[in-house]
């Protein structure tokens, strides 16, 4: 896989479940459950590779494939109009099952921060599912530091929200009402 269009040199770093992420960087580590059981794992592992999860939580995703897998270059953007800001990735790693769905993606040049950031769906024992996001970044542009904390609030308002979509999906997948979106 080429990872000469990526604008950081950590690449997998935030995949990594039992190492500090890099230094220099925002750091954001996010865990929630989302559901029990198989039914909740594979609909919510879909609708991450397949970037529904993304586009439920308001991002535009333009993708050369499908699914999330390594070597997969994706656009998002958020933003209306001319507001709207976008970032292009590369998908440096992916978990395809049976216990555990995600992917990494990296920034490429033209990203406004660089860094990765890791989406995870994976099963306990107990059969519990957790959705995790896992990110260092920071701001690679001039005018994108004049936003200050604003960049890292945001990551976190949408690993937020990634986590209510994803409870919805596993949630109905397992038969269970979902819980209202807060």
């Amino acid at each position: 896989m080429n990872t000469n269009d990526l604008n950081y040199p950590q690449v997998g770093a935030s995949s990594a479940v039992d190492r500090p992420l890099p230094a220099g960087y925002n750091h954001l580590r996010h865990r929630v459950l989302i559901g029990h059981g198989r039914a909740a794992l594979d609909a919510a592992g879909d609708a991450l590779l397949g970037w529904r999860m993304h586009r439920a939580a308001g991002v535009l995703v333009t993708a050369e494939a499908g699914r999330a897998a390594a070597g997969v270059t994706v656009e998002c953007a958020i933003g209306l109009g001319p507001l709207r800001a976008g970032a292009p990735c590369r998908v440096v790693r992916s978990d395809d099952g049976p216990d555990r769905y995600g992917f990494t993606y990296g920034t490429r040049h033209g990203h406004l921060a660089c860094g990765e950031e890791t989406f995870r769906v994976e099963m306990g024992p107990d059969k519990a599912v957790w959705f995790t996001v896992t990110a260092f970044s920071r701001p690679d542009r001039w005018f994108a530091r004049l936003a200050g904390p604003l960049l890292p609030l945001g990551q976190r308002l949408f690993a937020r929200r990634c986590g209510r979509v994803l409870t919805r999906i596993a949630s109905a997948a397992a038969g269970h009402r979902a819980e209202p979106e807060q």
